[in-house]
């Protein structure tokens, strides 16, 4: 599993500013269920003088999307709209002790959730909403100026890092070439050269444990009974959609599905797929891969 601050534990058993501020006149959203992580914020800012006087959040996502939404809002109550505005990613991270690196893409959900808010309060339209990029990763709908900005916010210089911070490339690693391709971009402008087989930074130095070999330290029965309570968690968001998912097999490391409904043939499936694995692996503390029933190999279906 990850290891947590003992402060990102505080902010995720005992939330600060959960729920919908009353009054609100702004609002953010980001993120999207089928991606595994959704986060509204709102507030309440003093039209005089700009002034957030509350903040709350609604977030839907592991406990380091709870954590980071709630330090956000610490973080920015009592500041005027423009100085929170400059609040970045890392300064959430900072304000809980850190976080693992696999999970900072939860504050950089915050610094956007943040940027809608303040851009629905002064009637100004959000850029980041995958209009002025293509999109890269079409697993977690995460499109080139996310991931152009948050290299350059966090000189990062891997793949890993990219990924960890912005969820781009976690699913089908389809999309690390193109995020190759923006990281020698960014890094060019900076005079440093793109090396993809250059070795890992410190703290990626250590790959997660797959299920297989025991990340978790269940038995196989324990580590399947899970997986349905995370997937039966998931369900009645698909339901709300006409949509459903019921597991059909584990094998080793990859779960198979089957999408029923709304969710079946629709366009937005691979993204649900990468939005269960995602859950998944944050569950399970492990590598876990999520596939159609389609994809179950002949023999096994054979043998079922």
């Amino acid at each position: 599993m990850w290891d947590y601050s003992e402060t990102v534990k505080e902010h995720f058993y005992n939330p600060r500013n959960a729920g919908t501020v009353e009054g609100s006149n702004a609002t953010g959203d980001v993120g999207s269920l089928s991606c595994g992580d959704a986060l509204r914020l709102t507030l309440k800012v003093n039209p005089e003088t700009e002034v957030i006087e509350d903040a709350g959040f609604q977030t839907f996502g592991c406990g380091s999307a709870i954590a980071s939404s709630s330090a956000l809002t610490e973080i920015i109550k009592g500041m005027t709209l423009d100085a929170a505005l400059q609040v970045s990613n890392q300064d959430i991270a900072d304000y809980l002790d850190g976080l693992p690196p696999e999970k900072m893409h939860c504050s950089v959900m915050g610094r956007e959730a943040l940027q809608a808010a303040v851009a629905d309060y002064r009637g100004e339209e959000w850029k980041d909403d995958h209009e002025e990029g293509a999109l890269v990763c079409k697993c977690f709908a995460v499109d080139e100026v996310l991931i152009e900005e948050t290299i350059r916010a966090n000189n990062l210089v891997s793949v890993e890092q990219v990924s960890h911070y912005t969820k781009a490339g976690g699913g089908c690693a389809s999309c690390h070439e193109g995020i190759e391709e923006i990281l020698t971009r960014v890094l060019a402008e900076k005079g440093m050269v793109f090396d993809p087989s250059a070795e890992p930074p410190p703290e990626l130095e250590s790959s997660p444990m797959t299920l297989a070999q025991g990340a978790t330290g269940m038995t196989n029965l324990q580590r399947i009974r899970r997986i349905e309570m995370v997937i039966e968690s998931i369900r009645p968001q698909l339901q709300m959609d006409k949509g459903d998912v019921e597991l059909v097999d584990v094998m080793g490391d990859t779960v198979y599905v089957n999408m029923i409904g709304a969710c079946n043939g629709c366009q937005l499936a691979s993204q649900t797929l990468g939005g269960i694995q995602q859950r998944l692996i944050e569950d399970l503390g492990g590598f876990i891969k999520v596939l159609p029933a389609s994809e179950l190999p002949k023999a096994a279906v054979a043998g079922a």
